[in-house]
């Protein structure tokens, strides 16, 4: 009886440390793509594909959907700002709310010219190392914020703060109604003070160009800002069109043929 006790003991031991699967936290990443091709997303796939998560459009389709992750400003969205009105391409932006309280006219002026905003999490709070409470209480003090700002209710789209997730923080951001967005395209642009020239950007987001890709970019890089008016001139040569992600979302999670 003691021996079964103590292999019982154990048992419940090993059993109490073993890793949960929607406990287990992702960092959102991929080998970047070439010859304009598609990424593989290996097992992050089968895990966020059980939710409503956007990640890359239609790869038979030449469509491109522009994202822009806005912590703080560093003088270039304006420019971005008018470059994509100039093309007249969708985009949308996902705050924080550091950029929200700091930058309440282009936020306005997103609006305006037609752009999305998207949630990027109030406090840029990693969503895998709270609760349900404080994930929702940080993601609607955004949506509050904006509100206030442009009379827009619930933000739709959530992107996580580093891209961090759980089967746990989708879920919750599900039951909640928001849309997971992570991205098929992207590179090392987020450091302010390193700049390579427009033409290094251009190259990278052009050696990753593929169908239905979801580009993610932050505004803070000087680079960007110069290069995003080529890349989208030579896109338009080739083909491309630009949608927002209510296009994508439709495509996806609605059934056309009901209406």
């Amino acid at each position: 009886m003691k021996r079964f006790l103590s292999i019982f003991m154990i048992m419940m031991v090993v059993s109490f440390f073993q890793p949960m699967n929607d406990v287990a936290a992702y960092g959102w990443g991929f080998k970047q793509s070439k010859e304009g091709k598609p990424p593989e997303f290996g097992i992050y796939e089968k895990i966020i594909d059980k939710y409503r998560t956007l990640y890359i459009g239609n790869t038979d389709e030449k469509e491109i959907y522009f994202t822009f992750d806005q912590g703080y400003e560093a003088g270039y969205t304006e420019k971005v700002l008018d470059v994509l009105k100039k093309y007249d391409v969708p985009a949308t932006f996902f705050v924080t709310g550091h950029y929200v309280k700091e930058e309440p006219e282009l936020i306005k002026r997103m609006v305006k010219d037609g752009h999305q905003i998207g949630n990027h999490s109030y406090h840029h709070k990693d969503f895998t190392k709270i609760s349900k409470d404080e994930m929702y209480e940080d993601i609607e003090k955004l949506d509050k914020a904006v509100e206030k700002i442009t009379g827009e209710k619930q933000l739709v789209y959530l992107r996580p703060p580093k891209g961090t997730f759980n089967e746990k923080s989708l879920q919750w951001a599900e039951e909640r109604g928001y849309i997971h967005v992570f991205w098929s395209l992207a590179y090392k642009d987020w450091e302010r003070d390193k700049t390579e020239g427009w033409k290094y950007s251009y190259d990278k987001m052009m050696q990753q160009v593929h169908p239905g890709a979801i580009v993610l970019l932050h505004t803070v890089s000087k680079d960007n800002a110069e290069a995003l008016e080529h890349v989208i001139e030579k896109l338009q040569k080739e083909g491309y069109t630009f949608k927002d992600l209510d296009d994508l979302m439709i495509q996806q999670f609605i059934d056309t043929t009901l209406f």
